[in-house]
């Protein structure tokens, strides 16, 4: 059991580590994975069959996978700089912005 365990824990690290990736599909693919993890190991404790677990993996796979993707960084609004390193403004005072996706 505690063999078990370690390599649960170890397995969700893992996939944790996946989740701080930018792109959706890499999001899709972080949360698809903790999803997965975390749904077997609900369904071996509520069930306690092969088949409960089988359902929890595949249940929490597909919700984790939506839920990643739909949680993906959008775009971002950067202070633009000169060359030196000094920000830029307009001729009314305002910081001169653009956007971008975030990082």
């Amino acid at each position: 059991m505690n063999k078990r365990l370690s390599l649960a824990a170890v397995l969700t690290l893992g996939a944790l580590a996946l989740a701080g990736c930018n792109t959706p599909q890499e999001r899709a693919l972080g949360g698809g994975a903790i999803g997965a993890g975390v749904g077997a190991l609900a369904g071996q404790a509520i069930g306690g069959n092969t088949g409960s677990t089988v359902a929890g993996a595949l249940i929490g796979g597909a919700a984790g996978a939506a839920i990643g993707a739909a949680t993906t960084p959008g775009m971002c609004v950067y202070q633009q700089y000169d060359r030196r390193g000094r920000p830029l403004y307009d001729r009314y005072g305002n910081p001169r912005t653009y956007q971008a996706r975030c990082n």
